[in-house]
Formats: structure tokens, sequence, C-alpha cells
């Protein structure tokens, strides 16, 4: 799904403008932890001129088969028509493109857990793929560093091998069926994955190339490198290094690919604004906007128990708590906690108030769609009404700013026209 213009000739021509006239810009890649998040991201795309990245995770959106996806239980399928309708809706006729976000073997947090062999995942990886090659997907994240069998990871031997298996598997598929081009990005911001030190980025950038070359397939348009982010809790725990970033942006450049950067959520304005001085070419954002949306929830929810408390309503939606419930139970929260934290049984972190709320933040995006967390936010919806008060009016506008503090720190405003008038001469 890329509207007017394919990503292979988006990148050339942003390259293009980089070269002649010292563009400078970072493209966005937002993760669609929800359908309203999707929807804002379309109307900011349209209002701001900017091409849109969905980058999504295995365990967002799959395939029914593999498990299907915790946001709006969408496969490949669903999920392009859904952009389709809201882009249709809003009337948004930009610039879209659909990107798998640490697509492969192990991706999915069931397969980690079940420590599947190493065949058998690498099957799955392949099944996953080719639907997004079916369904149309414009980028493909080739990431097969998972593999709960190596300790603290997989080596680079290893990731150079599945991954040029991977894309070779991939191009077969999609020039035996006729299918437009995919771009790839390959590597991961795992430290475990050893692509932080600029001469161990190259070479496996050389040798990746050399690889691919050999068997006449093509070379990736990202390149991921670890810039010292790191997303825990509701922030980035990592150390931005702007030396590293521009050194490893340096190094992709003279391979003719680009360096993309995982975990920018959370990242400050002043470290954001020198993304573009540094050449990071793409940077993702994720947890981010989902914990913002929940985050407007939850404070939505103090609001109505405020009223309820001082007899302006009869009834609470209780949608704290049963966010709070539902993201507990679900132990997603794990992943995102440090320390002992991640140890705590679900009995323990019940009986820590403190804790059960942090989590409610960190991980409601997980929970948007089951029922009874539906029917709180209708309830929610209805009782804040009838104080005076638009629940999604509040919702958009804490969401859309945390989206557009992005788009104006990486630059974007009005690069789709730039790149398609340059297109055009």
């Amino acid at each position: 799904m890329n509207m007017t213009l394919p990503l292979t000739d988006f990148l050339k021509s942003l390259q293009s403008l980089r070269e002649e006239q010292a563009l400078k810009t970072t493209l966005l890649g937002i993760g669609p932890m929800s359908e309203r998040i999707v929807r804002l991201s379309l109307e900011v795309a349209r209002s701001r001129d900017f091409p849109l990245l969905f980058i999504a995770s295995r365990n967002q959106v799959d395939l029914n088969e593999l498990g299907g996806g915790y946001v709006r239980a969408w496969d490949q399928h669903s999920f392009v028509q859904t952009i389709r309708e809201l882009a249709k809706a809003i009337r948004f006729s930009g610039l879209c493109y659909l990107c798998r976000d640490h697509g492969g073997p192990w991706q999915r947090d069931s397969e980690r857990r079940d420590k599947l062999p190493a065949e058998r995942a690498m099957e799955i990886a392949k099944r996953s793929y080719l639907e997004d090659l079916v369904q149309g997907f414009d980028l493909l994240h080739i990431d097969p560093t998972k593999d709960p069998h190596a300790g603290s990871g997989s080596d680079l031997e290893t990731v150079t091998r599945r991954t040029v298996a991977l894309i070779e598997y991939i191009e077969k598929e999609r020039t035996s069926r006729g299918l437009a081009e995919v771009c790839y990005e390959v590597g991961t911001e795992e430290t475990s994955g050893g692509l932080t030190d600029p001469q161990v980025y190259g070479a496996f950038i050389r040798k990746l190339n050399t690889l691919l070359a050999a068997r006449n397939l093509p070379v990736p348009s990202f390149i991921v490198g670890q810039t010292g982010t790191l997303v825990r809790l509701t922030e980035n725990v990592g150390v931005f290094d702007a030396a590293a970033a521009e050194a490893l942006s340096l190094v992709a450049q003279k391979h003719a690919t680009g360096l993309k950067e995982h975990n920018a959520d959370y990242l400050d304005d002043a470290t954001l604004l020198q993304h573009p001085l540094l050449g990071i070419t793409a940077a993702n954002v994720a947890p981010e906007f989902g914990v913002v949306e929940t985050s407007a929830y939850l404070q939505l929810g103090r609001v109505e128990e405020a009223a309820r408390e001082r007899g302006h309503l009869s009834a609470s939606s209780h949608i704290r708590e049963i966010i709070a419930g539902k993201t507990v139970a679900g132990q997603r929260w794990r992943k995102w906690m440090v320390g002992k934290e991640r140890e705590m049984t679900v009995e323990e972190v019940e009986n820590n108030d403190s804790m059960r709320m942090q989590i409610a933040r960190i991980c409601g995006h997980y929970v948007f769609d089951d029922a009874e967390v539906l029917d709180g936010l209708e309830q929610l919806r209805r009782n804040l009404a009838a104080l005076g008060i638009d629940l999604d009016r509040y919702v958009d506008y804490r969401v859309l700013r945390s989206i557009d503090r992005y788009v104006t720190c990486f630059n974007l405003p009005n690069l789709t026209t730039k790149v398609l008038e340059h297109k055009l001469t």
C-alpha cells in the first residue's frame, strides 16, 4: 500500500534530495498500537504532508493460523483493509507504506516461550512473510536474532546465514507470483546482535551484501544499528550516543543503505532534533504512542471517579481497575520491567497499587480490544459526556500531540510534496 509511489522509488528520490539539496530529515516508523493511533497517524500525515511508515510486529499483526494479532485481532488482510477504509474516510491520498517490524523466526512471544526448533520457526516465519507479500507490504524487516536456543543471542554468522535464506525465499516467491518489489531491513537494536561498533556494523553489511549479490538478491534499504536507546517502563533508559549514531550512519551511507534506529520512544526534543543532522535515515516509535493513549483513558477515569465522589455521577465505569486487572493478569508487562520487578508474581503486583497502575499505563494497549475493556470505555464515554467532556476529543488530542512532536523534530512536514515534485523533474 504505497498510494502513489513505490517505496523503492521514494527512497531513491529522497536520497537524491539529500545529495542535491542537502535535505536533512529522518523518516518516522509508527507502531500501529491501536486503530485510533492508525487513524490519527493518517490525519497527521494528511495535514503535515509527510509519508507514513506503519511498522507492524508479528505480535500485533499476523495470520490467524499463527496466532493473529493483539491489535483488533488483525491479520495482514484486515490490517490493510482497515487502513484503506480509514484513509478513504478522512480523504488521505498521500504516501503510506506498510512495514513488517521484526519479522522472522521466534518473533512471536509464544514461539520463544515454546522454544520452537529452528526448522519449524523458520517455516513459520516464511509463512508470515509470504502473507505480507501477498497483502502488499512495502518493507520487510528480516530479524532472525531471537533464537531461544542461543543463550545471550545468535552470533552474527548465524544471523547473516538466516537473513540471506529468508530474503532468498521471499524473492523466489515474489517473482514467481509476479508481485511488486519490496524493500528490506536487516539487523537488530539488541546489543546481543553485535551491531553497536562501526567496524562490526560495516563488516556485517559487507558480508551480507556479498552473499546477497552472489545470489542476485537485492541489498537492504535499511540496516538497524544500536545508537544507545533502550525502552523500559515508560522512559528511554538507554543513553543516546550521538557520536556512535553518526559513525554508524556514515558506514551505512558507504554501502548505499540507511541507518535505522529502533526504540526512539521518549527521547527528549534536543536529542530528536539531532537525528536528521546525524544522518539517521529512519527511526521507529511504538510503545510511547500506546502509553499516551492508555494514560489518557486512565486520566479520564480519575476525572470520572472524582465526579462520582462529588455526587455528579451515580455509577462509575471502573475503567482504571478493569485495565489494571487485565494487564497484570496478561503478564506482557514483564518484558518492559527492569531488575527484580520482572520476577514479581501476579499476586505480589496485585497487592502493590502503585505497581498495578504503572503496569496499566505501560501495557494497557495490549487489552484495548478486550470485551470488558471496550464496555468499560463505552460507559466512561457516556459518563463523561454527561459531564460535558468529550472522551474522544481529549484522547485524540493527547495522541496527536505525541505523534506531531516526532514529525516536527524529524523535519518531516511537506516531505511528500518535495519527493513527488523531485520525482517529476
